[in-house]
């Protein structure tokens, strides 16, 4: 009698049961994140290479396979700077208009790596939650840019008293522009 031999179960690869080869999808979904083109855009490019893919297609790659690109190069991401540059904006949310706060690093980073931060108001307490939010990530700033609200020297005296805080003119460009 003949023994069948098991294979241990091999994991299947994210690309597994799509028409086209991974390099495909991936250099499609590269291109619409890195170069802000639009779907109909890639279609083209795509298709200028002989491959016939349609743009609601690469909508639905670039859907899925986003998250696993950003994960697949946080490794390659600096560590967040010792310089921060802090801004908030007014924008509307879901037809509430809220403030929305952002800290940027001299190297540009803000995604998961510093902060963001959606608030009704523009206060103390939003600012402190912010800064506390921001800090939890680990490294703490050297120099603070920010504009001349009033809310930051206060906090940051707070929760950063070692930081260096800069609010002079044009200083803050960097994130105004952004």
């Amino acid at each position: 009698m003949r023994r069948r031999r098991v294979r241990p179960p091999v994991p299947t690869s994210e690309f597994a049961g799509f028409r086209f080869p991974p390099e495909v999808i991936v250099l499609a979904v590269r291109w619409y994140l890195r170069f802000a083109l639009s779907y109909r855009d890639v279609e083209e490019l795509l298709a200028e290479r002989g491959l016939e893919v349609d743009h609601v297609t690469i909508y639905r790659w670039v859907q899925r396979f986003t998250p696993l690109l950003v994960e697949a190069a946080r490794p390659c991401r600096h560590r967040p700077g010792d310089r921060w540059f802090i801004d908030e904006t007014y924008v509307k949310v879901a037809g509430l208009w809220t403030y929305l706060y952002r800290a940027v690093d001299q190297h540009g980073q803000v995604l998961d790596v510093l902060d963001v931060l959606a608030s009704t108001r523009r206060d103390h307490a939003a600012a402190r939650r912010f800064f506390v939010r921001a800090l939890s990530h680990g490294r703490r700033p050297v120099e603070v840019t920010t504009d001349k609200a009033p809310v930051y020297p206060r906090v940051l005296d707070d929760l950063v008293p070692e930081a260096c805080h800069v609010d002079a003119a044009r200083e803050n460009n960097r994130i105004e522009a952004d």
